[in-house]
C-alpha cells in the first residue's frame, strides 16, 4: 500500500511545531502524535499532544488541521484542559518508536526508527512507514524543510515490521506471537543478539510461549546470550528449557553454566535427558564425542523398507533429527537410507538393500578437523560415531553442528548478521 502513496510526511516535521487557532494566535506546541495498534497494517493517528502553558494535552486529529500544508492549525471551539492519560493500546509515536528499534518481519533483521512516516489514506492519517536510513539525520543537521516529502519506495512498509513496545506503561504491549514465530529460530536467536538486553528480554518473553520454540531459539544463541538470559531464571526453569534442547546443546550449555549451579540444574533433568547429558559431558568439546548428538533413528539390519518407514513414523525425535534411518548389526553401523530412498522403494525389500553400505565413521576421540575432513572426503551430511572398543553406534555428527564448530566466534556479527540494518 505505501507504493501507492504520493506524499509522505515525516513525523519529525511536526514535532515541536506551533499550533494556533482558528484567529491565527499560537496557542502552544506540538510535543508528540498518538496512534492506535491494532489489526490495521498502518495504524491510524488518533490524536496530538499539544503542550499548552506547560500542560500536556490530548487534541483528536479531526480538530487538527494544515497537516499537509506546514501550518498546524486547532479547528475546534475549545480545548479539553485535562492532562493527556494514554489509553491501552495508544502509541505516542515519538516517544515510543522514533530513534527506537523495530523489527523487519520480512528480512528477520532489526531496524532503527531514525524518522517515522506518515501518509493521508483513505481520508485519515496512518502510519505507513518507517525511515531506517541516514537521510533523517541530514535533516536535523540542514533544518525540518530537508526532504519534506520523500519516494514512497524509501521507506519500510509499517506493515512488514514489528516495534518493541514492551517499554510502553500502558496494557502490557507485546510483540505478537504468532508474527514472531512465522521467522526460523535461528533468525530469532539473531535479533536477539542485535537487540538491547531489554529489547532481547521482550523477544524471549514472547518465544516462551511455546517451549520447544524456546528452546530452538536458545540453541541459536551464542554462549554469552544464552547466559545472560539464564542468570535470573531459577534452577528448576533453567533445567525446564534445558530438557527441551538438543542433548548436545544442553551438555555445551551446562559446561558453561557457574559451577555452584551446574550439578543442581543436571539433577532437575528428566532422567532419560541427564542420561544423555552425562554421557556427553565425559567427552571433550572439541571431539567427535563432544560434537555428536546421541539422538538417531536406527533398524535391525534384518528390517523391511516398511519397518523402517513405520520406524520413522513412530520416532519421537525432533525432525531435524531424522536426517536418516541407521541400520545397525548387532549395534554396529552397517548401511545408512535416507528417507527419500525408503520411501521409493518396495515395502516389503530388506531396508539395507536400499541402503549406503559404504559407510565410515568417527570415534568419539577424534578432533574436529578429523571429522571435518572424513565428512568432505565421502560427501557427508550426517556422520555416525562408534566406539573403538566394540564398533557400536553412540551417535552421529551432523554439518551444521561441524560447521558451528569450525566457524569463528562472533562470525554473524563480523559479517554483519547480527547488526541494526540501515
Amino acid at each position: 500500500m505505501v507504493g501507492t502513496v504520493t506524499d509522505i510526511f515525516h513525523l519529525s516535521t511536526f514535532l515541536h511545531r506551533p499550533i494556533f487557532d482558528r484567529e491565527g494566535d499560537r496557542i502552544g506546541r506540538v510535543q508528540d502524535l498518538v496512534a492506535r495498534l491494532g489489526d490495521d497494517p498502518h495504524p491510524p493517528v488518533v490524536g496530538a499532544v499539544i503542550r499548552i502553558e506547560g500542560r500536556d494535552l490530548f487534541v483528536p486529529i479531526r480538530k487538527i488541521g494544515g497537516l499537509d500544508r506546514g501550518r498546524v492549525t486547532f479547528e475546534g471551539r475549545r480545548v479539553d484542559l485535562r492532562r493527556f492519560e494514554r489509553r491501552p493500546g495508544e502509541l505516542l509515536l515519538a516517544e515510543d518508536l522514533l530513534a527506537r528499534h523495530s523489527i523487519n518481519l520480512v528480512r528477520g533483521r532489526l531496524i532503527s526508527a531514525n524518522e517515522i512516516e506518515l501518509a493521508q489514506l483513505d481520508g485519515s492519517w496512518q502510519v505507513v512507514g518507517v525511515d531506517p536510513g541516514r537521510r533523517p539525520l541530514l535533516r536535523r543537521l540542514l533544518g525540518p524543510t530537508f526532504g519534506q516529502r520523500v519516494k514512497a519506495e524509501t521507506i519500510v512498509d509499517f506493515a512488514s515490521i514489528e516495534p518493541f513496545v514492551g517499554h510502553v506503561p500502558t496494557a502490557r504491549l507485546r510483540i505478537p506471537y504468532r508474527k514472531l514465530a512465522k521467522l526460523h529460530p535461528a533468525q530469532i536467536a539473531d535479533l536477539v543478539e542485535q537487540a538491547s538486553h531489554e529489547e532481547g528480554e521482550e523477544i524471549i518473553e514472547v518465544v516462551g510461549l511455546d517451549r520447544e520454540l524456546e528452546a530452538d531459539v536458545f540453541e541459536e544463541l551464542d554462549t554469552t546470550h544464552q547466559l545472560e538470559f539464564l542468570e535470573d531464571r531459577s534452577d528448576a526453569d533453567a533445567a525446564r528449557l534445558l530438557a527441551r534442547m538438543e542433548p548436545d546443546s544442553a551438555a555445551d550449555l551446562i559446561t558453561e553454566i557457574d559451577q555452584e549451579r551446574r550439578s543442581e540444574i543436571l539433577d532437575l533433568l528428566p532422567s532419560e535427558q541427564q542420561a544423555k547429558v552425562r554421557i556427553l559431558l565425559t567427552y571433550n568439546a572439541d571431539t567427535a564425542g563432544g560434537l555428536m548428538s546421541p539422538d538417531f533413528l536406527s533398524v535391525p539390519a534384518t528390517a523391511t523398507v516398511d519397518e523402517a518407514l513405520e520406524a520413522v513414523r513412530a520416532s519421537r525425535l525432533p525432525v531435524a533429527s531424522l536426517h536418516a534411518v541407521f541400520v545397525l548389526d548387532d549395534g554396529r553401523p552397517v548401511g545408512v537410507a535416507s528417507i527419500a530412498a525408503l520411501v521409493r522403494a518396495h515395502g516389503g525389500d530388506p531396508a539395507l538393500g536400499v541402503a549406503r553400505t559404504d559407510l565410515t565413521h568417527a570415534h568419539p576421540e577424534w578432533d574436529v578437523h578429523q571429522v571435518a575432513r572424513t565428512m568432505s572426503d565421502f560427501n557427508l551430511t550426517v556422520l555416525p560415531v562408534a566406539t573403538d572398543e566394540d564398533g557400536r553406534m553412540v551417535g552421529v555428527v551432523t554439518v551444521d553442528d561441524l560447521l558451528d564448530e569450525l566457524l569463528p566466534h562472533g562470525w554473524r556479527r563480523d559479517f554483519g548478521m547480527s547488526t541494526v540494518e540501515e
